[in-house]
């Protein structure tokens, strides 16, 4: 096995994808809005609670890439 102290090897990309859920949560003025609604429920916050489970999914993703066996 190689050594991955230096963060190259077996799934070091995929920590990159951790990043997607801060960046798009961080640009505020992208999500800011009321329309569109989604049952009642204005963009601002239904666009935030999507990412509650993008942001599972993907870390769970960037986990089974980057687990040692």
């Amino acid at each position: 096995m190689s050594d991955d102290r230096n963060g190259s090897g077996r799934g070091s990309w995929a920590y990159w994808l951790l990043l997607i859920p801060f960046i798009a949560l961080l640009w505020v003025p992208s999500y800011n809005a009321v329309e569109p609604r989604w049952h009642g429920i204005p963009f601002f916050y239904w666009y935030q609670f999507l990412w509650v489970f993008i942001s599972s999914g993907l870390t769970a993703f960037v986990y089974f890439v980057t687990e040692r066996k």
